[in-house]
């Protein structure tokens, strides 16, 4: 059996995994650690979706480390022995330094533990698997994928704020997140529509966490998010783009500092905040309150005026792509930024739309409207398999 490829995703309180073929195109298992801190458990699915193997521990000296290990002894018992090969990391910021997937060393992980700065909410948990894979198995090839790596061939001007120079080089510029998604969505659409990917097109990835990219000819041209996951579209719990001058009044006039400030902006604000019910965006469309339709409104009012600013910065618009939990699975939220984005020529085949797979746009549209899923975890393990130079081994 040839060894296979892991793929990790770590946040604050779970990890998520998934263990591909050598080549990093099959998935064999996948699941999560989840409630790391409070009440620790493992699930690990096979590729049709059963439970093969749960595990729970006491959450006393559980961490990031332990975890890592458990994931490393559940893959080796759900592969009856075989050894992985690498593992691939989903690593928020790569800071102007690291753009292209690396592999990670001493000094590379020395260097992403500098752009803790940059991502502070993100990059510590990111790098934490990482760190303890270098402890417990310090042969085993590790590549860490940056979500900023996609919009890092974006053109200088944008990639600047009106800020003085000297912040600039230090490194106070627009990123831009997400890259892992777009890129792979970029690919896929691609292979499903080649006249429209490679003209201009918005790609919308909508979510807990989301943003707009705009992309032409397969490469981001724009993206909404800047510096940090916090700016652009409302989301689940951020509250998006926000006059700097709000923060400054929380400061002189609410006397809030920076990580009440922060703990405002990430956890309370956005959907959550604006309708007072829920970050979900299920649990709004069922809701009867006004404040849950306000927020859908403001959240779907946010995404269109970003599509026209993005349509700008591409010269047109050829096409509008559909992606993550909200952009694949609420037709209702793709039809109110459809009927948004009229005036662009975008007409909507409601049928397409319920069905929620594939074009979407009716035949007469002038812009063409897809519904592709996205697959981050299969994006990196394409590019650990790329990186170490798997991909022309024969599949397992």
């Amino acid at each position: 059996m040839t060894a296979p490829i892991a793929v990790l995703n770590a946040g604050s309180s779970s990890i998520k995994f998934a263990i591909y073929d050598s080549r990093g195109e099959t998935v064999r298992f996948q699941g999560q650690v989840q409630g790391i801190g409070v009440k620790p458990g493992l699930a690990v699915r096979d590729h049709a979706g059963e439970t093969v193997l749960e595990r729970h521990w006491p959450a006393e000296g559980f961490d990031a480390g332990i975890a890592t290990l458990e994931i490393m002894r559940a893959g080796m018992e759900v592969l009856e022995g075989a050894r992985i090969q690498a593992i691939g990391h989903r690593v928020a910021h790569g800071g102007t330094q690291y753009g292209a997937p690396v592999r990670v060393d001493a000094a590379v992980l020395a260097g992403l533990t500098q752009v803790i700065p940059l991502a502070p909410l993100h990059q510590p948990h990111n790098l934490a698997p990482i760190r303890a894979t270098m402890v417990l198995r310090p042969d085993l090839p590790q590549v860490a994928c940056f979500d900023s790596g996609f919009h890092r061939g974006q053109a200088a001007v944008v990639q600047r704020f009106g800020l003085p120079r000297r912040l600039h080089d230090e490194g106070v510029r627009r990123y831009g997140f997400h890259g892992l998604s777009y890129e792979f969505v970029a690919g896929r659409l691609r292979e499903l529509a080649p006249d429209t990917a490679a003209g201009r097109v918005v790609i919308c990835h909508l979510g807990s966490g989301s943003s707009l990219c705009a992309v032409q000819d397969g490469r981001s041209v724009a993206t909404t998010m800047g510096f940090t996951g916090l700016e652009g579209l409302l989301m689940g719990t951020r509250c998006g783009a926000i006059d700097p001058g709000v923060l400054l009044y929380m400061m002189d006039t609410l006397g809030m500092d920076a990580r009440a400030i922060e703990d405002l902006l990430y956890r309370q604000s956005g959907l959550l905040g604006v309708s007072g019910i829920s970050s979900d965006m299920r649990a709004l469309r069922a809701s009867p309150a006004p404040e849950a339709a306000e927020a859908i409104a403001l959240y779907v009012y946010r995404i269109v005026r970003e599509i026209g600013s993005l349509a700008a910065a591409l010269g047109g618009l050829d096409g509008l792509v559909f992606t993550g939990g909200i952009g694949e699975n609420d037709a209702a939220t793709r039809a109110e930024v459809a009927h948004g984005c009229g005036w662009l020529g975008l007409t909507l085949d409601e049928a397409r739309n319920a069905q929620g797979a594939g074009r979407i746009s009716a035949a007469e549209s002038r812009i063409a409207a897809w519904v592709v899923p996205t697959d981050e975890e299969r994006m990196i393990a394409r590019h650990t398999a790329d990186l170490l130079g798997l991909r022309g081994t024969p599949a397992a």
